[in-house]
């Protein structure tokens, strides 16, 4: 009977061992690359908005793992924290993959409190700095007060007049200190291999940054360029193959808002006092994006390494030339292009709305994006700066931005609204013609500058062709109805043309 049931025993262990499959971790990647893609919904304008990364990123992983046979969980450690699991593909397994898993809930401040409901913890008391611990239990949800049971009673910590904080005796069942994917197999041999791992990820972006210096003869002009990188990710990207892609690639989602990728932040409310992240025995919570490092990437180096440009389909694909670090919650800078003595203008531009409007004229810097002008290179969007050498300093004059501009196109930035050049409008005379309406413009154009300018007045297409009457010849420019003239120093110059009714 007794060697009946101990054979009994370990027939159950075995039956349990065998049931129970084995559990293979995956600490960190051998290689990784990431390729990041911008902000979809941005435009070249709009600053990178630190606090809620919109863009994505392609992360690609190279990992050597040791697979046992049979039934195996195993398990990828230092994912990003934003990634897409249901993008995830695993190649090279012995068998390949029966279901995937994002494991778990981060470790955060939050997670940590509600994970530890109605377990033990310690309540620490500063009283007339004499510090006093006794055993507690939570009793209540990370929304409202902190409530916990001692001995005595039950508590509402940081209510009273003692200083409280809760410390914790570990870490709560299904939390994780790093963002893990899981994927179950079934291996028909033991095997070491080595496997890639690719996934989607969002919380990333990036962007090109020009500084334009013009040269004491206004035209012609030192440009300068850097690509900006930006992570809002948890997980560090160590000595990473780095691309970005320029151009807008097709996505149906959009980046999760910060709060809907994680955990929200603690905060306890104690007769309407908000006392906020009173977990001290936790580990801190990320610095918000904010408080994001910045790298600059070769600025110390005399000829510093530039990213090499790639066609990608239409898109143009960006590689920096050496292995980067894709920091957590940083922006790096990598130098893009670095031209001296670019052909240039500085101009005024206005612009005649659908409607019929004139704008008020802008401060435009233009280049022709072509080798014989200096330039010859696919230019990514991004904002620019415009300096004006003033004895030994340069000084500021404006800043605007560039959309992805292909060899061969017109690279335009408008700086800023102009004060010494205005223009004004004044309807002079309307009637009528065969049955068509039809109105009078005239324009006021004044230059209180020192100099000569240039100014160009530009019509929507949607007006275009109704203009008429001009009193000086109108030109076509790169699809545009343009107005073009020169204008003298305090100078004044009188314009008009006809717009006929839409009919």
């Amino acid at each position: 009977m007794r060697r009946a049931l101990r054979w009994l025993s370990v027939l159950l262990v075995a039956v349990v061992a065998r049931a129970a499959p084995a559990q293979t971790v995956s600490p960190a990647p051998d290689r990784v690359a990431v390729t990041i893609y911008r902000a979809p919904d941005r435009s070249a304008d709009s600053p990178i908005d630190l606090s809620w990364l919109g863009g994505y990123a392609l992360i690609t992983e190279q990992r050597r793992v040791a697979i046992p046979a049979g039934r195996t969980t195993l398990r990828f450690e230092g994912v990003a924290a934003g990634i897409l699991p249901e993008s995830a593909i695993v190649t090279g397994l012995p068998n390949g993959v029966r279901e995937k898993n994002l494991d778990a809930e981060l470790l955060s401040p939050r997670s940590l409190y509600a994970g530890t409901f109605g377990r033990p913890v310690t309540l620490r008391r500063t009283i007339a700095k004499r510090s006093v611990e006794e055993p507690a239990i939570i009793r209540s949800s990370p929304d409202g007060a902190a409530i916990v049971q001692t001995r005595d009673g039950v508590v509402a910590v940081d209510c009273g007049p003692a200083t409280e904080t809760l410390v914790y005796n570990g870490i709560a069942p299904g939390l994780s200190s790093k963002p893990t994917l899981s994927v179950a197999l079934d291996s028909p041999r033991a095997a070491t291999v080595t496997i890639t791992l690719s996934y989607l990820a969002w919380g990333f972006d990036w962007q090109a940054n020009y500084v334009a210096t013009l040269k004491p003869d206004g035209r012609s002009a030192d440009l300068l360029a850097w690509v900006t990188l930006a992570s809002g990710d948890s997980t560090s990207f160590a000595d990473a193959e780095t691309m970005v892609v320029a151009g807008r690639v097709k996505r149906e989602d959009r980046a999760p808002y910060p709060y809907a990728r994680g955990s929200a932040p603690l905060t306890f409310h104690c007769f309407a006092h908000p006392i906020a992240d009173l977990v001290p025995g936790a580990p801190p919570p990320p610095p918000p994006a904010e408080t994001m490092d910045i790298v600059v990437t070769g600025m110390a180096m005399r000829a510093p390494r530039r990213v090499t440009q790639e066609d990608l389909g239409d898109l143009k694909l960006y590689r920096v030339p050496d292995r980067t670090t894709v920091a957590a919650l940083a922006q790096k800078q990598v130098a893009l292009l670095d031209r001296h003595a670019v052909p240039v203008d500085i101009l005024y531009v206005a612009t005649v709305d659908a409607a019929g409007e004139a704008g008020a004229p802008h401060l435009t810097l233009r280049a022709l994006n072509r080798s014989a002008k200096g330039l010859g290179v696919p230019l990514p969007a991004g904002p620019v700066a415009v300096f004006q050498p003033r004895g030994d300093a340069a000084v500021l004059i404006g800043e605007g931005a560039i959309d992805d501009k292909a060899v061969g196109e017109l690279v335009e930035a408008n700086l800023a609204v102009a004060t010494q050049v205005t223009l004004e409008t004044t309807p002079r005379e309307s009637g009528a013609n065969r049955g068509k309406a039809w109105e009078d413009v005239a324009l006021t154009l004044r230059n209180a500058n020192p100099h000569p300018v240039r100014f160009e007045l530009q019509f929507d297409p949607r007006i275009a062709p109704r203009v008429s009457h001009p009193t000086s010849a109108l030109t076509h420019t790169d699809g545009k109805l343009v107005w073009a003239l020169e204008l003298p120093a305090n100078a004044t110059r009188e314009l008009g043309y006809r717009v006929s009714a839409d009919r």
